[in-house]
């Protein structure tokens, strides 16, 4: 396994979830961190539990919005050194996510936080990772990204399954350039997103399904395995579920 000794890695949804545990585990590996995410209060309560030091950043940004984006990576470049590894991790849903209660104004909300905001911060990032022939990019898709169904809505899986396609193309134009992108796709993970089901999970339920720190480990795993492996896509699921 590769060290992530004095690594950069910017993650994006990092103030809580998935992206909260992979900050943790990743500082604990040696690495540089910046996390991301809308609220800056999130964020600021996020960095005071990580207690990452020097080693730990943090910056308030919107990825939907391409302009945060551009800054959100300048800033994270100046403070890490150097990107080495992205982690697309912010998305969103929605109570009212069945078809006929979509509009378009929820739509491009869906679209773009859970698509778009990859793209631009890949579209930020690559070009560092480019001029030195290395990097990592690990997008936290969904189960929803594999298979369409009611449970994440049309819209959702709509985004997932071109976060699917874009990381897949990416990865076939920039294989010999040394890029690697990786797309994990969880399913059920008890997250503040399930605050936004249209049905309430029970406790019961809750601890039947993946933890954060789950994920996070196999974002890890990925994260920490040398420069000629790459993972183009690794389904996490709770070890109760079926998955066809």
């Amino acid at each position: 396994m590769s060290s992530l000794t004095g690594k950069g890695v910017l993650i994006t949804g990092g103030g809580s979830g998935i992206g909260l545990a992979a900050a943790r585990l990743f500082l604990q590996e040696g690495a540089r961190v910046a996390i991301t995410g809308r609220d800056a209060a999130k964020l600021r309560r996020a960095a005071e539990e990580l207690k990452g030091g020097d080693r730990l950043m943090h910056y308030p940004a919107d990825v939907s919005n391409p302009g945060q984006v551009q800054k959100l990576v300048q800033e994270a470049t100046k403070g890490l050194g150097r990107i080495d590894v992205l982690v697309n991790n912010a998305g969103l849903n929605i109570k009212e996510r069945a078809f006929r209660q979509l509009t378009v104004e929820s739509w491009k909300t869906l679209v773009g936080a859970n698509l778009e905001g990859a793209f631009y911060c890949i579209n930020a990032v690559l070009p560092q990772m480019l001029a030195r022939k290395e990097g990592l990019i690990i997008n936290i898709n969904s189960i929803s990204g594999k298979r369409a169904g009611p449970l994440g809505g049309a819209a959702y899986s709509a985004a997932k399954f071109g976060m699917r396609g874009l990381a897949m193309g990416l990865a076939a134009e920039e294989k010999d350039n040394g890029i690697r992108v990786a797309n994990i796709y969880p399913g059920e993970v008890d997250t503040p997103i399930l605050e936004n089901r249209p049905t309430p999970l029970s406790e019961e339920h809750r601890k039947t399904i993946l933890q954060p720190e789950d994920v996070a480990a196999a974002i890890l795993f990925v994260a920490s395995l040398p420069a000629r492996v790459a993972i183009p896509e690794l389904v996490i699921t709770p070890s109760k579920a079926t998955y066809v």
